[in-house]
C-alpha cells in the first residue's frame, strides 16, 4: 500500500560481512565472522552515513530526527547491521516520509475526533518488562467511518507517544491488537499494513512485540492475507489470550482495564 509515506554505545556491536572487516580490539565483546565493531568504528560509520547524507541529499532537513541527527544514523545503522548504503537508502526515505507527514505537529488535538472512538491508545503504565504499551481494539475500528489520513495520523501519533514514555535503557514497546469481538466490519487489511510498514520503514526495531488476543475464526483468512505483508514483522506476532496478558505481561496493578474483566 502507498504511504503518505546518547550516541554513546555501550557493547560493541557486528559488522555485516559486507562491510571490510577491521581488528578485533580486547573490549570487544561480540563477534561475527571473525569482525568486530567498537564504539569507535561506529562512531566512524556514523559520520559515512552523515556525510553521504549532505553529499547526496542536501534537501533533506537537518536537526532533530533530519540528516545529521547522529542518534538516529545510528540507529537506522544498527537496523541495518552497520552497512553505511543501506542506512542511508533506508534513512532517506524515512526522513522525507517526516518532512512531509510532520509527526512532530500531530498533537491531541489534532488527533481527538478519532481518539475518541477508543479504538486505540497508549496504556498510562508499562508492562512487566518495562515497555510502554500500545492498545487497538479491533471491534471499534470501522474503516470508512473516517478519513484514511485520519486513521494514519492517529496511528503515527500513539506511536511517537508510547516512545516518549520509554525508560532509560529501553528501546522498543509492545504491541497489543484486542480482537475480541472482531467481525466483518471491522476487517481492515489495508490499515494493518500501513501499521506495520510505518513500523518497519521509520520506526525500525522499535516494535518489540505484538499480541494478538483472542483471535476468532474469521480472522484467520485476514491473517492468511496479511502474513506476507508484514515482512519480519511476523515473527513479533503471537496469538494469545486475555488470561496470557493477565499473567505474563503485566501485574494486578498495572493490568490494562479491559482485560480486567
Amino acid at each position: 500500500m502507498a504511504l503518505h509515506t546518547s550516541h554513546a554505545l555501550g557493547p560493541s556491536f557486528l559488522l555485516p560481512s559486507s562491510q571490510p572487516k577491521v581488528k578485533a580490539l580486547g573490549h570487544c565483546k561480540f563477534k561475527v565472522n571473525s569482525c568486530l565493531i567498537n564504539q569507535t568504528q561506529s562512531n566512524q560509520l556514523v559520520l559515512e552515513v552523515k556525510d553521504k547524507l549532505e553529499r547526496n541529499h542536501q534537501s533533506l532537513p537537518v536537526g532533530k530526527n533530519g540528516r545529521d541527527d547522529e542518534d538516529m544514523i545510528l540507529w537506522f545503522l544498527k537496523d541495518r547491521k552497520f552497512s553505511v548504503d543501506e542506512a542511508v537508502n533506508k534513512l532517506s526515505k524515512a526522513i522525507k516520509w517526516r518532512k512531509e507527514f510532520r509527526p512532530s505537529e500531530l498533537t491531541e488535538e489534532s488527533v481527538k475526533d478519532v481518539a475518541r472512538t477508543g479504538k486505540s491508545y497508549v496504556h498510562d503504565l508499562l508492562d512487566v518488562n518495562g515497555r510502554p504499551v500500545l492498545i487497538v481494539v479491533a471491534s471499534k475500528h470501522f474503516p470508512g467511518v473516517h478519513e484514511t489520513s485520519e486513521d494514519e495520523k492517529l496511528c503515527v501519533f500513539l506511536i511517537e507517544k508510547a516512545l516518549s514514555k520509554l525508560p532509560p535503557g529501553k528501546e522498543d514497546i509492545l504491541g497489543i491488537i484486542d480482537l475480541r469481538g472482531f467481525g466483518n466490519q471491522n476487517a481492515d487489511l489495508k490499515f494493518l499494513t500501513f501499521l506495520f510498514d510505518v513500523f518497519y520503514y521509520y520506526y525500525p526495531k522499535r516494535l518489540g512485540q505484538v499480541l494478538f488476543v483472542e483471535a476468532p475464526f474469521i480472522f484467520k483468512p485476514i491473517w492468511q492475507l496479511a502474513k506476507p505483508l508484514l515482512k519480519s514483522y511476523t515473527s513479533l506476532v503471537r496469538f494469545c489470550d486475555v488470561e496470557t496478558i493477565r499473567k505474563e505481561y503485566f501485574t494486578e496493578a498495572t493490568l490494562p482495564v479491559i482485560f480486567r474483566d
